[in-house]
């Protein structure tokens, strides 16, 4: 039996082998051009787990013929970075063929750990290459993130995923040796939820775990195979995106239980406490919103004690925010009222702002009439005076509409009262 893993094995070395990710790597784009020439940027990968980040960097450090280093974030620290950086100082390799440093999951790293690349990054010492699932506007430092190009990688499609399988079994030594029949694949992409590498490991599992040739491999045979054996597959926090899915979804369905069930489970994982921390300031916008605008005061204020409080306490600061969410009213009127004038500005484009809403700093405008008609609400009755401030072209469309709880009915009755009949 080979220990070294399928996906290991099936890692592609060059961008030829590469799979995915044109978005960012067709023929034309400019960092396909930067890695086939040499100049590359430092940069941050930023996408879900399995989808080529270590990969890519590994690819372009072969293509452009530099020295690789690797550290990962959950277990080096600043001396590991400044022994790197001294490394590459006195090895001669300077000048264009500086040293590439991968760092997977920069998130990781704190602002002090991030602090110590910025010299070598600046100078050219190094070209950074930081992968990330989170978004790199909240997790690297804004110093370090003006210095790098920022990349997002894509989940794979199903059709990549099936080809990637169908390589694997032709290509791989061990698996090769072996009829395999593919029949039917719903379940080991369901398993796999985009990530290659959690894919590829499972396709693995079942073959080797299947002594009958040919293997046919079907939907029953792999749940059968992986439920026996999840424990050992889901391992190292495979499961983040489901868990965290079902934490925020038993919040969203009122569920103070549940979710307290997942956010222990969450904890008893090593995930991070601010992960967890913001997708509750978000929740509290997307599902609570006007429904009770506290919710997002209780969501921020977890958030920063969480970042001074830290472990093991910030728990009980989850604890009690992830109560008080699940068991407040719900509501996504803000939510729905955005995505849909989001939606209306694809469609329409950019539509010209009425004159009397447009400012006016200069004599030219003035006479063009700019802010003429304006009516300064204050000056009216209850602060309030009919007028349009929508482009003409939609003119009483409502974004907003209410749902069943009582904040959201209370806005609408003062919309409703303010405008009559305009807003339907």
């Amino acid at each position: 039996m080979n220990l070294i893993p399928l996906a290991e094995r099936m890692r592609p070395r060059t961008l030829a082998d590469y799979m995915g990710q044109q978005h960012i790597l067709g023929e034309n784009s400019g960092l396909r051009k930067a890695i086939q020439t040499g100049t590359i940027p430092s940069m941050i990968l930023w996408g879900p787990p399995g989808v080529g980040k270590t990969t890519l960097a590994q690819i372009i450090a072969n293509t452009v013929k530099r020295p690789f280093h690797a550290l990962s974030a959950v277990n080096s620290g600043v001396k590991d970075i400044r022994e790197i950086i001294e490394k590459v100082n006195n090895t001669g390799l300077f000048g264009n063929a500086n040293a590439i440093l991968f760092i997977d999951e920069i998130h990781r790293f704190s602002k002090s750990q991030q602090d110590s690349l910025l010299g070598a990054v600046e100078k050219g010492t190094i070209t950074l290459i930081g992968a990330t699932t989170e978004n790199p506007s909240f997790e690297v430092i804004s110093a370090l993130l003006s210095r790098c190009q920022v990349y997002t990688l894509q989940h794979h499609s199903k059709d990549e995923l099936i080809s990637l399988m169908q390589r694997a079994i032709k290509q791989d030594a061990d698996l090769s040796k072996r009829q395999i029949e593919l029949n039917e694949t719903s379940a080991l992409l369901q398993i796999s939820g985009g990530d290659a590498r959690k894919l590829l490991n499972a396709l693995e599992m079942v073959v080797t775990q299947t002594e009958s040739d040919p293997v046919v491999i079907t939907n029953d045979l792999v749940t059968q195979i992986l439920q026996e054996n999840l424990p050992n597959y889901d391992k190292d926090g495979e499961m983040h995106y489901d868990i965290i899915s079902a934490f925020i979804k038993s919040v969203r369905g009122s569920d103070p239980n549940a979710a307290i069930y997942w956010l222990a489970r969450m904890i008893e994982g090593g995930e991070d406490p601010k992960f967890i921390a913001r997708r509750l300031v978000i929740l509290a916008s997307e599902d609570i919103g006007l429904a009770n605008p506290n919710g997002i005061i209780m969501a921020n204020a977890a958030f920063q004690a969480i970042d001074v409080i830290g472990w093991p306490e910030g728990r009980i600061i989850l604890a009690q925010c992830v109560i008080y969410l699940a068991t407040s009213p719900k509501g996504n009127a803000a939510y729905m009222a955005i995505n849909k004038a989001q939606e209306l500005v694809r469609k329409t484009g950019n539509l010209s702002v009425p004159l009397p809403l447009r400012n006016a700093p200069t004599k030219l405008m003035k006479e063009l009439g700019y802010g003429e008609e304006y009516k300064y609400s204050h000056n009216f009755t209850n602060n309030f005076v009919n007028q349009e401030f929508l482009p003409g072209e939609i003119s009483g469309t409502n974004f907003y509409e209410h749902g069943s709880a009582t904040r959201e009915k209370e806005i609408w009755e003062t919309i409703k009262n303010l405008w009559g009949e305009k807003y339907k």
